[in-house]
């Protein structure tokens, strides 16, 4: 498919979730959010591509496990590098998870606003991976050159089935994660004279503290039209569809900003005492 023939949503999504091109890719979620939001797609449509088991994705990074992730000083240029190339692949993996939500979900009996949420999310982390990118490519290096893991597919795509338990481990964690971390990176990029990748780290935070706040709407929504209380549900969740617990120090304030309240959370840490 090609932008010009995009006739749904959720096709869209599909075709740019396939696409093994980055460009592409970027392009093809940015496109499809712009034309749902000027209403100019239908959600679904019959002829729909099916959902793939996997995203596209170029030949290169490889993906080994988290533990042959190597770590290095933000005090260095290859550390910064590394440190912004984890980054990119995380946003990758978000973009690729934001339109998941949209065409895996896209006959839930939810409003439209919902799509409107996701693919707003969908637009921005594109956004991010190309900053990020781009920052990348001014320090000498891109994305790619480095391996990197596949935790965070993995972690979605067993929630595949249950659109409550992917909010509660996509946006309610692992993006609420990001909230929690990148202030000090941001503080780290700016002791070593690095404006420019703080600059960038600053754009994502601030973007993502909406994307925890979509998350935490519609979990809160599926709640309430369920008659469940939002907390204890996300503890049954994540205890049911997350390996290991939720790590602290936590950014009370912004996960609170999102409406995320220390009631969800706190409980679920490796220190009882939290």
């Amino acid at each position: 498919m090609n932008a010009l023939s995009m006739t749904s949503l959720r096709g869209g999504a599909i075709d740019a979730i396939c696409s093994a091109d980055l460009d592409r890719k970027t392009a093809l979620a940015q496109e499809a959010a712009t034309r749902w939001f000027a209403r100019r797609v239908s959600l679904r449509s019959p002829r729909d591509a099916p959902l793939p088991e996997r995203p596209g994705r170029p030949e290169k990074p490889a993906l080994v496990p988290p533990t042959q992730v190597e770590r290095r000083s933000l005090h260095t240029v290859n550390g910064r590098i590394a440190l912004l190339h984890a980054i990119a692949h995380i946003e990758l993996n978000a973009v690729d998870l934001a339109l998941d939500i949209v065409a895996r979900f896209a006959t839930e009996a939810v409003p439209n606003s919902f799509f409107d949420g996701w693919m707003q999310v969908a637009f921005e982390e594109a956004k991010h991976f190309r900053l990020v990118r781009g920052r990348l490519r001014d320090l000498g290096a891109d994305y790619g050159d480095m391996p990197a893991h596949d935790g965070l597919w993995q972690a979605a795509h067993a929630t595949r089935n249950d659109l409550t338990a992917r909010l509660a481990v996509v946006p309610l964690i692992l993006e609420a994660r990001g909230l929690d971390v990148t202030p000090s990176l941001q503080a780290k990029m700016r002791e070593t004279g690095d404006l420019a990748s703080a600059a960038v780290l600053d754009v994502i935070y601030n973007d993502e503290k909406g994307h925890v706040a979509v998350g935490a709407k519609w979990f809160r929504f599926l709640c309430a039209r369920g008659r469940r209380d939002p907390a204890q549900t996300f503890k049954d969740l994540v205890r049911a569809n997350f390996r290991g617990p939720l790590k602290p120090p936590f950014n009370d304030l912004a996960r609170a900003e999102a409406g995320l309240t220390p009631s969800f959370y706190r409980s679920l840490t490796s220190t009882s005492n939290l």
